[in-house]
């Protein structure tokens, strides 16, 4: 049985991230997750990782987000960078993501100013 790679796209983790949708986003993240948000970083579980997201979007609201990267090493492991652009300036964006069961997982997310 051939599996779609349509269904497997960033897609909606970048129109969660658009949207400032931290529970939306966190959806897609693994129950631990490394995080560095304006050099707050660390490993977080997903609960955590959503407050600190929410928390970004709430002082930086999302005026758009792109993704202008992205690189896929193996079926199972992909990276993408992306602009994130707010009134505060453009942050860098790493997503780095593994395919578990045909489901996106967010294990690494960064928010880097620019």
């Amino acid at each position: 049985m051939k599996v779609e790679r349509e269904e497997l796209t960033i897609d909606s983790v970048v129109s969660a991230i658009e949207s400032n949708s931290s529970s939306d986003l966190a959806k897609f993240f693994e129950s631990s997750i490394s995080l560095n948000v304006n050099g707050q970083q660390g490993s977080y579980s997903k609960n955590q990782a959503e407050i600190v997201i929410r928390d970004f979007f709430k002082k930086n609201p999302s005026l758009g987000f792109s993704i202008v990267y992205s690189s896929e090493t193996n079926p199972s492991l992909s990276s993408f960078i992306g602009d994130y652009l707010s009134e505060e300036g453009t942050f860098k964006v790493f997503i780095k993501v593994s395919l578990q069961e045909s489901i996106l997982r967010i294990y690494s997310l960064e928010f880097v100013k620019g």
